[in-house]
């Protein structure tokens, strides 16, 4: 997922792979192997290359263990992972344990409606990964034309669809006109 979401940046910035191996110093061999996946940048090399093209690293950091599967190349998941945005905070309740076994969690995220009942309560906290891959099926934190939503990710033949297990709450349709991020994956 790293080597994919560089090669993406790089492109959408217009920046050549001889460019970007000029501004960071690592060799372009090195760099055509961390595109296609077959080896990882060290800590020092990723946060050049972040430097470079311009974007914040934590976000990218995320990825750095992830894979993508089959069903996410097919639906172009890594177009709709967030790599220059940060969570912007406007208050911070308070610190809460996390649970050993979500130790990839980056922060809790309030749950703000009965949508995921009774998987997930209203007003209870649920554990995000930043940029954590989310499979079929799999519960993450999106934003959808602005607006934050707990949902199951549904892959569907030519489209995604993120569902509520509340049945009162609707399906939502992701069109290529929506303004969709994946936020992270959803751990409870």
């Amino acid at each position: 997922m790293l080597g994919n979401l560089i090669e993406r940046i790089r492109k959408e910035k217009g920046i050549t792979k001889t460019q970007l191996a000029n501004q960071t110093g690592i060799n372009i061999g090195h760099l055509t192997h961390i595109e296609n996946g077959t080896r990882k940048p060290s800590h020092k090399s990723l946060k050049c290359i972040t430097r470079s093209l311009g974007i914040p690293y934590q976000p990218i950091f995320c990825t750095y263990d992830k894979e993508l599967d089959e069903k996410q190349n097919e639906y172009k998941y890594i177009n709709y992972v967030s790599f220059n945005k940060v969570p912007a905070i406007s208050a911070i309740d308070s610190y809460i344990d996390c649970p050993p076994t979500f130790s990839n969690a980056s922060f809790a995220y309030k749950v703000p409606d009965d949508a995921m009942d009774p998987t997930i309560k209203k007003n209870s906290y649920a554990f995000v990964e930043i940029n954590g891959s989310i499979r079929h099926k799999e519960i993450g934190l999106f934003k959808v034309n602005g607006e934050f939503l707990i949902r199951k990710l549904i892959y569907r033949k030519d489209h995604l669809i993120l569902k509520a297990i509340d049945k009162k709450f609707k399906d939502i349709t992701i069109f290529n006109s929506d303004d969709f991020q994946i936020i992270g994956k959803i751990y409870i």
